[in-house]
């Protein structure tokens, strides 16, 4: 997950919610606006909508080489 950067400056962080025994109960993003005390330790980090969804598509499309090898691996494994 990402810190993403909406276009009016507020930031979206990752934010996980775990149970006492460290189990994952879910995940989420919460909204930080300029001036909230932890956004410039976020706002290094944050990538805007369109750099998110640009390493998206690059993903899908260099992701063949990698989903064909697993693949293989995979169907060793069940040989």
């Amino acid at each position: 997950m990402y810190v993403i950067r909406l276009a009016d400056g507020t930031l979206r962080v990752p934010q996980s919610l775990t149970s006492d025994d460290g189990r994952l109960i879910g995940n989420a993003y919460v909204e930080l606006a300029p001036g909230d005390p932890d956004y410039d330790r976020w706002l290094a980090q944050a990538v805007t909508e369109e750099e998110m969804a640009e390493r998206q598509r690059r993903w899908r499309r260099d992701n063949d080489d990698l989903e064909r090898e697993f693949l293989a691996f995979k169907a060793e494994q069940e040989s």
